[in-house]
Parts: C-alpha cells; sequence; structure tokens
C-alpha cells in the first residue's frame, strides 16, 4: 500500500514539472512572437510629387523642370560636352517655364518663371543659355528696382513670356493711393534682349511700353 503512494505522489510530481516546463515554453514562444512583431520593416516612405513638372525641347535639346518642395532642377539632354543637373533652392511657385532661341544662334534658352509668396507676389526669372550645343550657363536678370524708369509705381504682380526672340514683362503700375489690391495706374511691358555679357550672356532693357 505504501508503494502504491509512493508511485501516485511520484507520479503528480512529474506531471507537475513537465506543465511548468510546456508553460514556460509557451510563454518564451509567445515573447519571440511579440519580438519579431515589434521589429516588422515599416512600410516605405512615399516620395514627394512635384509641384511643378514640364519637359521641353528644341533643336535636339532638351530640359526637364521639376520643382520638389523648394528644390527645383533643371536637367539638360542632348548637349554635347556637359549635361549636368541643375539644382537650385527657391522661395516661391514657378507659374510657367519656357523655351526659344532668344538671341538666334540656333540654339535654346530656357526660362523660368518664379512668383514669390505672400500679398506682393514679385516675379523673377530664372533662366539657361546653351553655349554652342556644348553646355549651358546660367543668365543674368536685372533687377527692376535698379532701374529707376522701370519700377516707378511697380508693386509685383508682373507676368513674363517670350514674344518672339524677346523676353517681355507685363505688370500694371500702382498710383501713390492705390491699395495694394486695386491698383489703377497704365500697364507697363519691359522687353528684353539677350546679349552677351562680360562673363555670361545677360537680359538687357530694351524697351519700356505703357498702354
Amino acid at each position: 500500500m505504501m508503494n502504491y503512494k509512493k508511485y501516485i505522489v511520484a507520479v503528480t510530481i512529474i506531471s507537475t514539472v513537465i506543465a511548468c516546463k510546456n508553460n514556460s515554453v509557451v510563454s518564451t514562444t509567445n515573447n519571440i512572437l511579440t519580438t519579431k512583431d515589434s521589429l516588422a520593416i515599416p512600410s516605405e516612405t512615399k516620395l514627394e510629387k512635384p509641384k511643378f513638372s514640364r519637359k521641353l525641347s528644341l533643336n535636339n535639346i532638351s530640359f526637364e523642370i521639376n520643382l520638389t518642395g523648394k528644390q527645383l532642377t533643371i536637367q539638360p539632354s542632348g548637349l554635347s560636352v556637359d549635361n549636368t543637373k541643375v539644382i537650385k533652392q527657391i522661395e516661391g511657385t514657378i507659374t510657367n517655364a519656357e523655351i526659344g532661341d532668344l538671341n538666334g544662334d540656333g540654339f535654346p534658352e530656357v526660362l523660368v518663371y518664379i512668383t514669390s509668396d505672400g500679398s506682393g507676389s514679385y516675379g523673377t526669372v530664372i533662366g539657361y543659355s546653351v553655349n554652342n550645343g556644348k553646355s549651358m550657363s546660367e543668365i543674368f536678370m536685372p533687377n527692376i528696382a535698379d532701374n529707376p524708369k522701370a519700377n516707378k509705381g511697380y508693386m509685383g504682380h508682373d507676368e513674363f513670356a517670350i514674344v518672339e526672340s524677346t523676353l517681355c514683362q507685363r505688370f500694371k503700375t500702382y498710383n501713390p493711393e492705390d491699395t495694394n489690391s486695386n491698383p489703377t495706374g497704365k500697364i507697363r511691358q519691359i522687353q528684353y534682349k539677350l546679349k552677351d555679357g562680360e562673363n555670361s550672356r545677360v537680359f538687357v532693357v530694351d524697351k519700356i511700353i505703357e498702354f
């Protein structure tokens, strides 16, 4: 009888030990699963879409223009020597981009028109001129603030466009009593010609017209 009781006790102890071991294994396994879940690789961050994107071509030379965030990129192709991408940080938005042969040398110029943020909406031009089909260099654009005849009554809200081989800047002028939202002056158009400067090509004022 005593041997039978000892046998029952021994079986009970062994069963308890086995159960504890099984619980330990399950707990460890669950911990491993939890760790793996916490190390799950996040999905790829979506790339920011360009605010402006355009491809312009003339005479087998092309330019891909993109604005992402505040970064403007101009990627030329078809140049025989240097097709390096241009990268610039800008403030404002791109309103348009155009291509044309502004100096009649058979090679294109590419122009990007930018309007500043805020109520003034001042316009600027970033331009590049192709050098004999080999490379391109930036065009110098004069600041309208440096030309007293051109900037009289100027408060932004200007537009740019290539008309034949001329760059035209047009805006409505302000009289002294005008508010920013209500100009009452004449429309002024400034016409620029592309010329060779000492270090680069430059836009030079050719005519100022009011109507």
